[in-house]
């Protein structure tokens, strides 16, 4: 036996029922709503659409923090490239000022000793340095034109230099204070021994004739005795570096004060100058200190 499924379909009292329903319902959402329903339906939206705008916002602050960064190191690797651009040119221009600071430094002290030593001094310049060769030393831009003569002294602020060897129509060479054919007369500040200086080489130097019975400290300071009439007395030369006995005479080795493999300007003093001129070399802590009264 076969049976034929029913078709489902609304009753007159089941679609009654659904439309007062609805009115219910329609009635009910009118009353929760109030006379102005528009503000509740505003409200609802902005809370639904809320976090969309949240999410918006923050894309686009993230957008605008990455354009400004990128922009930000832009300018910072601009800023850093004309700095570096900046520097660069000062060093070019720092190292092309030196040698004119060097020289112009040079000068100030030179005028310093001229002021110094009361004689008629003459600057000069060196020009080449022969110092590594054999019996090497320093040529000068002054000559007999300058009225130059041979075996004037020659001195820088830090002490002497050596003397003229030769001298030529516009130029002249200087044989320096360490050379091994070269000697000074001078004499020890402390004790006031006097002896000759010869060169040993390389700044340094060898005091001759100087009595077992001098008392030379190490450190002492070696002025110029006058003697040999090059240079004045009073002129500083260098300081002891080492003393030892010898068989009639002491062994005094001095480190000269001047930097000879350095020197750029120099001045010559006169012919025969006078024996005493004030000392301007002495550095105040290789003064001799003054004994206070009642002190052996």
């Amino acid at each position: 036996m076969a049976f034929r499924a029913a078709r489902w379909s609304w009753s007159r009292a089941g679609l009654q029922r659904l439309a007062v329903a609805l009115l219910w319902l329609g009635h009910g959402v009118w009353v929760f709503l109030g006379p102005h329903p528009s503000r509740h339906w505003a409200a609802l939206t902005g809370s639904v659409s809320r976090p969309a705008q949240g999410l918006a916002a923050h894309w686009a602050d993230w957008r605008a923090n990455r354009r400004d960064a990128g922009r930000t190191l832009a300018q910072v690797r601009a800023e850093n490239a004309q700095l570096s651009a900046e520097l660069a040119q000062l060093k070019v221009q720092a190292a092309q000022n030196a040698p004119r600071l060097a020289e112009a430094d040079e000068a100030v002290r030179l005028l310093a000793l001229k002021k110094q030593i009361p004689l008629d001094l003459t600057s000069a310049r060196v020009i080449f340095a022969t110092r590594p060769a054999t019996f090497g030393g320093l040529i000068l831009d002054r000559g007999l034109d300058a009225g130059l003569v041979p075996d004037q002294g020659v001195i820088v602020p830090e002490g002497i230099v050596g003397r003229l060897w030769s001298v030529g129509g516009t130029q002249s060479k200087v044989l320096p204070a360490d050379a091994p054919n070269a000697s000074v007369a001078v004499m020890l500040m402390r004790s006031r021994a006097t002896g000759v200086l010869q060169g040993l080489g390389s700044g340094r130097a060898l005091i001759r004739y100087v009595s077992n019975q001098e008392v030379v400290q190490v450190g002492e300071a070696v002025l110029t005795s006058g003697l040999d009439r090059v240079f004045s007395r009073g002129l500083l030369v260098g300081y002891v570096a080492e003393v030892t006995q010898g068989d009639l005479e002491l062994r005094v080795v001095v480190n000269l004060a001047a930097p000879l493999d350095r020197v750029s300007h120099v001045l010559l003093l006169p012919p025969q100058p006078p024996l005493e001129v004030q000392p301007p070399f002495i550095e105040p802590d290789q003064k001799p200190q003054p004994r206070k009264r009642g002190t052996p």
